[in-house]
């Protein structure tokens, strides 16, 4: 008894940490989801005001909400352009390290820009508005190129394993077509050697029967043989345009 009671509290037991494993994994799960659902949130709302702000403010202050709109549209772009890349290449990593350390600096430049946004001196705004352009420029240049340089080979990866596979299936598509490619037999029927020519005659009889006469042989007409029961051949019925046979007896 105490032996099954041990072994029901380790069943108990094992069961109960299951569960406890289970529900803190569902838990996290979850917490992760709506992390990324606020995120999503945060990154739409941020980008819709940069956008209303942009068409609403001209001069110095639309310039900024558009150059920080730009910047987080390429460096998000270049993201997932990666992220999608790197699941089937795995030569992708130095690209994906290289944009972790140009994600920093992303992250740098759209802070001084936030906080430009919200500079009251205007005078100030258009003093540090060309170097924070240059800045955009060269990050959103950098994030650019690495997008396009994976996407590129992603392509060219595409294309040649579309080639060699078009090659395999022309290979295959000819290899089912086989008796396109053997010679063409002779029928058996169409041998004309001495066997063929001695079974025929001068005036093209088969062989083992008797010369048609001539008038028959010239219409291409078979002579006429009585029936094997003995029925007279006057009393076979003829065609409408032949004239029927007489008896002897008859005049």
């Amino acid at each position: 008894m105490e032996a099954v009671a041990v072994v029901v509290a380790l069943i108990f037991a094992v069961l109960v940490t299951l569960g406890v494993i289970a529900t803190v994994k569902t838990v996290r799960a979850v917490k992760r989801g709506v992390d990324r659902t606020v995120t999503q949130a945060r990154r739409t709302v941020e980008d819709t005001r940069l956008k209303a702000r942009q068409y609403a403010q001209p001069g110095a202050a639309g310039e900024v909400a558009q150059l920080r709109l730009s910047l987080r549209t390429s460096m998000r772009a270049t993201q997932e352009a990666l992220r999608l890349a790197a699941a089937e290449d795995a030569s992708l990593s130095e690209a994906q390290a290289l944009f972790e350390r140009l994600s920093a600096h992303g992250h740098e430049l759209d802070d001084d820009l936030k906080r430009l946004e919200s500079e009251p001196d205007r005078a100030r705004i258009a003093a540090c508005l060309p170097e924070l352009r240059e800045r955009t420029e060269r990050v959103k240049g950098s994030a650019d190129s690495l997008r396009w340089a994976a996407q590129d080979r992603a392509r060219r990866f595409a294309e040649d394993d579309l080639e060699t596979l078009s090659g395999q299936i022309q290979m295959e598509a000819g290899a089912l077509r086989h008796w396109m490619t053997e010679e063409p037999r002779e029928p058996a029927g169409s041998s004309s050697g001495p066997a063929a020519a001695s079974g025929s005659s001068g005036t093209g009889t088969p062989a083992g029967e008797a010369p048609l006469p001539a008038g028959r042989a010239a219409s291409g007409e078979r002579p006429e043989r009585s029936a094997i029961t003995g029925r007279k051949t006057w009393q076979q019925p003829g065609y409408s345009w032949q004239k029927s046979q007489r008896p002897e007896s008859t005049t």
